[in-house]
């Protein structure tokens, strides 16, 4: 992925203000994802609720396909069109009317074969490919001026 260094540090702070295990766990997880997916574009929303960091094939949301989003707690793998996956394993959990989520423990829950085939068949539903030949762009896209604490017991 490219950004410039200052784009990089801004996501990397963003993440280092939840706890030290949520921010290892996030930096590993993403660094997985930015491995799986070089060509993706990397859309950062420092929201109210949570960071979300996601991926598509553009740099418009509505391309989008799965995002990170850290909470105080937990680190969670979105799929946004999650209702049509086939999920034998039965690994994605959410009762929307579109999106679910797979809990991540670390980068090794992205390995995983069930997981792993989720992310196949959320790229292989993607309205558009993932571009060839490049090297996806990391952008923030915004910053909420509220947010919730992102470390548990702030108030």
């Amino acid at each position: 992925m490219t950004g410039s260094d200052d784009t990089e540090s801004r996501i990397g702070a963003f993440i280092d203000h939840f706890t030290p295990e949520i921010a290892m766990r996030a930096h590993a997880c993403r660094a997985a994802l930015r491995a799986r997916l070089p060509t993706a574009f990397e859309l950062v929303y420092d929201n109210y609720q949570a960071l979300a960091i996601g991926y598509g094939s553009s740099e418009r949301q509505k391309d989008l396909v799965l995002s990170l989003a850290l909470y105080p707690r937990v680190v969670r793998l979105f799929f946004y069109y999650g209702v049509t996956l086939p999920d034998p394993a039965g690994r994605l959990s959410g009762e929307g009317n579109q999106v679910r989520h797979v809990l991540l423990e670390g980068p090794e829950t992205l390995a995983d074969p069930a997981v792993e085939a989720l992310i196949a068949a959320a790229l292989a539903q993607g309205e558009r490919p993932m571009p060839d030949g490049m090297t996806g762009a990391s952008i923030i896209k915004s910053i909420s001026t509220k947010q919730r604490p992102r470390r548990p017991g702030q108030a």
